[in-house]
């Protein structure tokens, strides 16, 4: 029988980036073309994307 673990040491942030960055790696895999922003922010539960005049970087 296991020890049940300390929930000091869950990090529910790095789980819940994980569970998104799962579903994007799974939704991507799933296609041969680019997912869209909208397809990402859909994905990413992302109610409406705020659109940037100018590149990211």
């Amino acid at each position: 029988m296991t020890e049940p673990l300390d929930e000091r040491l869950r990090d529910d942030a790095a789980l819940d980036e994980i569970e998104l960055t799962s579903r994007l790696m799974i939704a991507a895999s799933a296609t041969d073309r680019h997912l869209t922003a909208g397809e990402v922010d859909e994905l990413l539960g992302l109610s409406a994307r705020r659109h940037r005049t100018e590149p990211f970087g």
